[in-house]
Parts: C-alpha cells; structure tokens; sequence
C-alpha cells in the first residue's frame, strides 16, 4: 500500500530555482482519506434500513414496516427514514428517536390504518402529529372533539381584544397579593361585559343586543373605566357574558390554577342624565396551594 505523507522531496541546492516538476507536485490532488477519516464521514453517507424496522422511541420499543413510516412524503419520519439522514441506534440495533414514546403507537396506527385515538387523547397525539408533521393526520384530529369544538371557541375568543394579555394580568395580581398577604388565595375584581353602551331604568335589554345611535362626541360622554383588576369587553357575537366566563376559567384551570368566581354585583357609575354603567363585576378567587 503506497502512503502519501503529503512531503515533497527536496532535490538540489536550496538556492536552486524550483524546478517544473517541483511545481506540478504542489497542484497534487489531495491524499486518499485515511481509515479513521473515513469511519468519522460514515454517517454521512445515504442510510440503509430493513424492511421491518425496530425502533426506540424515548425509551419505548415499537416494531413497524418501513413502507409504514413512508407513508406520507411530507412529513418527518418519511424524511428520516428515506435513506438521506443518518439515524442512530442503540446498543440492541433499534433505530433511536429522541422522543416521548407515549403516543406514538397512535402515530403508528394512524399510518397503519388510518385509525384514529380515543377522544381523551386527541390533544395528546395532536402535539406529536405537529411534531412529525403528519398533515393527514392532524386534519382528521381538528374534526372531531374537543379540537373541532375548540376551533370554534377560539373563534369566538378571537373577538375578545387582548384576552390573553388580560389573562395574563390576572395571573399575576392574584400572585402579587397572595405574596404580600402571604395567603392561599387572593382575591381581584373582573368586570365582564358584552354591550358597550350603558343601561337605564327606561330601557328593556331583552335581545342582548342594544344599539344606540349616538353622534362621536355623545359617545365619549360614556366612556369610562370601571373599578376593577381587569375588564373583559365589549363584543358582538351571539355568546354571552357566561359563555366568556367559562372561558377565562378553563383556560386558567389548563394552567393548573384554580378558581371560584361570583357576581358581586354592577358598576353602577352615573354617567350622564338617567344613563348608569350597569356592567357586571365578578370576584374572582384564585387559590395557590
């Protein structure tokens, strides 16, 4: 075996001018890589996988077709295992995937068979099916509930001006107080209200849905800010007060805080003539430990 050291011999007197033949071996192609060069580059090179594929996934085994998680071109395991990426394995050969392995067998049946979770872990398997990539997949999962009737509900939240900003606020009076007063809870007033024009004794709102026609100037005799923490309103849709109170609780119950809420009664400020606020203000209690 010849080894090139990559030295040129040096001939002659080192006062000699360099020879033709000196100059061509500087233009040399590059030394064949060695065995240790070529073993680090070994990764790199397009990856073979068997017709049946043992996996480890976060810790959990899972044995598969290899046209199964081809399935679908676009997503990301059809790109990890098409041969261009190099995957490792672990000590017992299953091909590694750094993942929590607890939902993907509804990954798995999914590419299978189409199969699709029970409802109580559809959020669960949506998380993973963003995680891969599986559009076919996370198009079933917004179809069926809870994820078709959230789309809905954010719609409606979609209508809430800085919900969740206002969200956020209350979170963070609550802790303030309960950390000066060193208490379990502490309690903020929440003024939820759907109509923006205020309420008089001569005036009936049945329908929910009264409409003033004011000119710009008698309008911003009513603007006010009530007394509260925060303040949630106004909208125009046909869910009610109750409807975004539920929501504020579920979404600050999915943080894992808990709260009790009740109407304490209204603004009652007097703006103008016979006109008062009226809106709704609610004691929300949120409880730390």
């Amino acid at each position: 075996m010849v080894v090139v050291t990559g030295q040129n011999k040096v001939s002659g007197n080192p006062d000699d001018a360099m020879s033709s033949s000196d100059a061509e071996d500087d233009f040399q192609e590059p030394a064949t890589p060695t065995a240790t060069q070529a073993g680090q580059a070994l990764p790199l090179l397009p990856q073979q996988f068997p017709e049946v594929v043992p996996l480890n996934v976060g810790g959990m085994y899972f044995t598969t077709r290899l046209s199964t998680l081809r399935r679908y071109e676009d997503t990301m395991l059809a790109a990890m295992f098409s041969g261009r990426h190099y995957i490792p394995t672990d000590p017992e050969g299953r091909y590694f995937i750094d993942r929590d392995g607890t939902y993907f067998g509804d990954i798995l049946n999914f590419l299978r068979s189409g199969d699709l979770p029970p409802r109580e872990r559809v959020r669960s398997v949506y998380k993973e099916a963003q995680y891969y990539s599986i559009g076919p997949l996370l198009d079933n999962l917004e179809d069926i509930q809870p994820l078709k009737g959230e789309k809905v509900r954010q719609a409606f939240l979609g209508l809430m001006p800085y919900y969740k900003d206002h969200l956020e606020r209350i979170i963070e009076i609550a802790k303030l107080r309960a950390m000066q007063r060193k208490a379990r809870f502490a309690k903020l007033k929440v003024c939820v209200f759907k109509e923006e024009m205020p309420i008089t004794p001569y005036e009936c709102p049945h329908f929910n849905s009264l409409r003033f026609e004011r000119s710009e100037s008698e309008t911003k005799l009513f603007e006010h800010h009530c007394e509260v923490d925060v303040s949630f309103g106004p909208w125009e849709a046909v869910a009610d007060v109750y409807d975004l109170l539920h929501c504020i609780v579920t979404d600050l119950s999915d943080r894992g805080i808990t709260v009790d809420h009740q109407c304490i009664g209204v603004c009652d400020k007097h703006l103008i003539n016979h006109y008062y606020c009226k809106r709704p203000i609610y004691e929300f209690k949120i409880t730390w430990w």
